[in-house]
Parts: structure tokens; C-alpha cells; sequence
């Protein structure tokens, strides 16, 4: 007699095996789609701010994709826990869709920091539902390899995403960057419309927190916005950003009151009293914290220091992603096939990210690229290691009804500590090298020089990569006299050395956060990996006929 699958509890042994490949393969190239725009785009954005103009809003492009996904994915965490997974997945890629086909037919710099906010949403529902439905497929203990396989789309992403969307851009046009997600989007449309599982709430009656909703926008989204512009586009003592911190502090602290009132809220406090809960978030937002410091500013000094061209220093990140490639699927093959070590697992991770991150800091202009290379892939397996690990603890600990509202927390978390640690990390660098570039500039410089000139140059890091840069300064030095070849190889000199203290600090900061996540995770409970899902009677398993 043949099972009602209907009735049956969610997880691997529900459903039939195809379905379950063929849904997870579905779900890796989704997440595959979201994670590689955001590397492609960056490739194509000089071509962009040429054809369009409007160079002074060249960082709105990136930040209001990543504001609108992040600010989206608690969000779609909670209302999937409501009313079933397949309708926002299905409607998170046909939104992304739409605005990549709309930021391809953008004529005005408007337009597509517009189209690339809604295509942010988009991206933000696929990537939420990304790692929910792992914990739906696939009981406890059986996820972490299937999470590593997940978290190693975003290391595979980063390597092939730069060399794309130049190819791309140099051989059809940018506007190609974005028209390529469609036939790719279609396709894994037509995977989730026909094969993914639609997992749908009991018939109990739900409601949403609008006020929830209403208040986490107004809290993430200043918030967001002053991390991205703190020390870019304002002073981070300006009423500007200062401004939006306080708002940020308000709207969210009336989040908090709002939440622990609600009957559903969209963020339910009540899991971080969870110890597991809340320790995973604060790791989760440290090794993100600490990621950025790495990933960001080692093309920097690839260029800046080491005189590597844009694309060969971008090519040098491919090595530290393939440690988090393998590092990443070895990890969580580890924690399935062990019973869940989680703790153990993070101080092999964290102790490689650490060691890497000392080893980064101690680089200098007469660094080779192989031993840089050394250090990276040290520091990438180590993070890749840890990628797997909290996320699957959160799945692990809390009931399933709350497995969408809890998962996409911790993504919420990840995308926070990646702000707060890039923001951090570049006042650092910003400080350290005016401050270092202030005592190596020669003095016939500092004399025939306008202070309004020397401010200009302390305060960019990157005017050893700007080519128009280097040919004002170039223009400046020109009229010393017989001394300008000497002075210009003096101040040249400074910039790098000064670029590669900067840097190094930096690495020293991000290695801090990795010291504190290695403490932490000491702390973290280690409970076995369940052999099942804990499904209670909120969810049962409709599979669609």
C-alpha cells in the first residue's frame, strides 16, 4: 500500500529522491543567479558610469541592492513560515528577472539604481529561501553537506563572476550583464514550478506583523545607508549620518517593543533566548565582520602596493574563494557524517582564520605574490570551514515552524556584520593612511605644494590605481624643477608604503573580530544532529499533484 506522501513529515524521506536532487539543483542555481549579479555587475560598473555618466552616484548602484536584500530577507523568512515557501520563491525570481531585464534597458543612471533596488529584492527573497528550504528537503543531520554545497555557490560565484562580466561587457555590451540572468532565471522557474515540493502551513489562521515589517524597514535601511556613506559621501561626524544612526536606534529599539507584543512577529525575539540561537547569530556577524576585511582590500593591495593591474589582482582572489569552495563542501560533509561537532569544526575554522589574518597583516611592499597567495588560501579554507556550521546549529535547535523566521535571521546577520565590518575596516584604512602618508611625503612636496592638494591625496587610498589621479599628481610635481622625477619616486613610494600599513591594519581589525568569534564559539552548545524534523502540527507536507 502506497504511502500519502500528503501527510507525511517534511524531509528527505517524503519525497521522492528525483524531486529532491532536482529541487536542489533548482535551489543551487538560484542562489547561483543571486550571488554571481552582484560579481558581475562590479565588473561592468566603469563601462555603466561611462555610457550613463554620473560617477558621484557610482556607489548607489551596489548599496541599494544590498540594503533591499538584506532589509527583505527577515521579511520573507517570517511570511514563508505563513504561507508556504514556493509562491515567494517562484515570485523572488520572477521579480529578479523583471528588474535585471529593466536595468538592461536603462538609459539614465536613475533608472538603474531604481531597477537594481527592486532587483535587490528580488535577490534577497531567492537567497532567504535558499538555505530555509535546505532545512525543509533534508532533517538535521543530514544538511550540513548539502549547506556546504550551498555556501560554496557564493566562492564559485566570485571566481567566475569577475571574468564574465568582463567577457561580456568587452564582446556584446553591458547591457548584457543583466540580460543574461533571464534564460538561466527561466529555467530554474520551470524546475521549482514543476518539482519543488509546495510545503504549505497548516489551516490555522495567521496574521502579519505590518507594524514589524514597517518598523525593521525604517531601522535596517538608515542604518545601511549610514554604514555605506560614513566617511564616503559624509563625514562620519556629520548630521547626516549621525541623523540616521539615531533614527536607526529608535525605529529599531520600537522594533524590539512591537516584537515581543506581537502574536507573530517577523522576527521572533523568543529564539534568541536560545543560548545556541544566540551565539550563532554573534559569530555569524563576526566571520562576516572579518570576511569583508579580507575579501575587499586584498585587490587593494594587489594594486595599490604590489603595482598589479585591476585584472590580474582581481584573478588573485580566485585562490582564497577555492579555499572557501573546499573548505565549505569538506566541512559540511564533516558535520553530517560526524553528528554535528559544530563547536569543534569552529575552532579549526576560526583558529586557520585567524592564522591567515595575522599572516595578511604582516604583508609589505616587498611581498611576493605566491606568499601572498599562501596567506589567502589559509585564510579562505578557514572561512570556509566556519560557513556551514552556525547556521545548521540555528536549523538544529529551533522548532520547525520557526525554521524560516530563524534561518533568515542568521542571513540577516551575515549581511549586518558585513556592513558594520566594512564600514569599520575602511575609516581604519582611511585614518591610518593619511595619518602614515603625513610623515613620508617630501618635504619640498609639503612646501611648494597647496595644503588643499595634500589633503585631496591623504584622503584617497586609491590614487595609486586612479590613472587620472596619477596624472594630476604627475602635473603638480612636473613643476619642481630638476628635483620633480625624484619627488614624484618619493611621494610614489609613500603612497605605497603608507597604503601597505593602512592595509595591514586593517587585516589586524579583522583579525581582532576573528579572536573574538574564536572565544565565542567556545561557549556554543554542542546538542546532536536530529535524524528527523521536528515538524509538531504546524506544517504537514502537501506535495501538489
Amino acid at each position: 500500500m502506497t504511502q500519502d506522501n500528503s501527510t507525511q513529515p517534511i524531509g528527505l524521506r517524503s519525497l521522492p529522491r528525483k524531486q529532491v536532487l532536482i529541487t536542489f539543483g533548482g535551489v543551487m542555481l538560484a542562489m547561483f543567479l543571486g550571488a554571481l549579479d552582484q560579481t558581475v555587475v562590479g565588473t561592468a560598473m566603469p563601462r555603466i558610469i561611462s555610457d550613463l555618466g554620473g560617477f558621484s552616484q557610482y556607489t548607489w548602484v551596489t548599496s541599494v541592492y544590498i540594503i533591499s536584500s538584506a532589509v527583505v530577507v527577515p521579511i520573507t523568512g517570517k511570511l514563508t513560515d505563513i504561507y508556504g515557501r514556493k509562491i515567494f520563491y517562484i515570485g523572488g525570481l520572477i521579480i529578479f528577472m523583471l528588474a535585471s531585464i529593466l536595468c538592461g534597458l536603462s538609459s539614465t543612471m536613475n533608472q538603474i539604481i531604481i531597477f537594481r533596488a527592486l532587483q535587490g529584492i528580488g535577490a534577497g527573497v531567492i537567497m532567504a529561501n535558499a538555505f530555509i528550504v535546505i532545512g525543509d528537503l533534508f532533517p538535521p543531520a543530514e544538511r550540513g553537506k548539502y549547506q556546504g554545497f550551498i555556501a560554496a555557490v557564493f566562492g564559485v560565484s566570485s571566481i567566475v563572476g569577475p571574468t564574465l562580466g568582463g567577457y561580456i561587457t568587452d564582446t556584446l555590451s553591458w547591457h548584457w550583464v543583466f540580460f543574461v540572468n533571464v534564460p538561466l532565471g527561466l529555467i530554474v522557474i520551470l524546475l521549482f514550478i514543476f518539482f519543488f515540493p509546495n510545503f504549505r502551513p497548516d489551516n490555522l489562521k495567521h496574521s502579519v506583523d505590518y507594524p514589524g515589517v514597517v518598523l525593521l524597514i525604517l531601522g535596517v535601511v538608515p542604518l545601511m545607508l549610514a554604514l555605506s556613506w560614513g566617511g564616503v559621501e559624509y563625514a562620519w561626524g556629520s548630521g547626516q549620518i549621525i541623523g540616521m544612526f539615531v533614527f536607526s536606534v529608535v525605529a529599531l529599539a520600537l522594533l524590539i517593543w512591537v516584537e515581543s507584543r506581537s502574536k507573530e512577529p517577523i522576527i521572533p525575539l523568543a529564539i534568541f533566548k536560545d543560548r545556541i540561537v544566540a551565539i550563532s547569530s554573534v559569530l555569524i556577524f563576526l566571520t562576516s565582520a572579518g570576511m569583508f576585511g579580507t575579501i575587499i582590500f586584498i585587490p587593494l593591495f594587489f594594486q595599490g602596493v604590489l603595482g598589479e593591474s585591476a585584472t590580474s589582482s582581481g584573478s588573485f582572489i580566485t585562490p582564497m574563494m577555492l579555499g572557501v569552495v573546499f573548505g565549505s563542501a569538506i566541512s559540511g560533509q564533516v558535520l553530517s557524517r560526524t553528528g554535528g561537532h559544530y563547536r569543534l569544526q569552529g575552532v579549526v575554522g576560526l583558529a586557520l582564520m585567524a592564522i591567515g589574518m595575522w599572516l595578511l597583516s604582516r604583508m609589505n611592499v616587498d611581498t611576493t605574490n605566491a606568499t601572498a597567495i599562501a596567506y589567502m588560501v589559509t585564510t579562505g579554507f578557514g572561512l570556509g570551514i566556519t560557513m556551514p556550521l552556525y547556521m545548521l546549529a540555528v536549523q538544529n535547535t529551533v522548532p520547525y515552524k520557526l525554521l524560516g523566521a530563524a534561518t533568515s535571521s542568521t542571513a540577516f546577520f551575515r549581511s549586518i556584520g558585513g556592513s558594520v565590518g566594512l564600514a569599520i575596516f575602511g575609516s581604519v584604512m582611511n585614518n591610518k593612511f593619511a595619518a602614515e602618508l603625513l610623515t613620508r611625503l617630501p618635504a619640498d612636496f609639503v612646501a611648494k605644494v597647496p595644503q588643499q592638494q595634500i589633503d585631496a591625496i591623504m584622503n584617497n587610498p586609491q590614487i595609486l590605481m586612479d590613472p587620472q589621479a596619477q596624472a594630476q599628481l604627475q602635473e603638480i610635481i612636473g613643476g619642481m624643477g630638476d628635483q620633480s622625477s625624484a619627488i614624484l619616486q618619493d611621494v610614489t613610494q609613500g603612497l605605497r608604503d603608507s597604503l601597505s600599513i593602512s592595509i595591514s591594519q586593517v587585516f589586524l581589525y579583522a583579525l581582532v573580530a576573528i579572536i573574538v568569534a574564536f572565544v565565542v564559539n567556545l561557549f556554543i552548545k554542542e546538542i546532536p544532529l536530529r535524524q528527523h524534523h521536528d515538524v509538531g502540527t504546524d506544517y504537514t507536507a502537501k506535495k501538489e499533484e
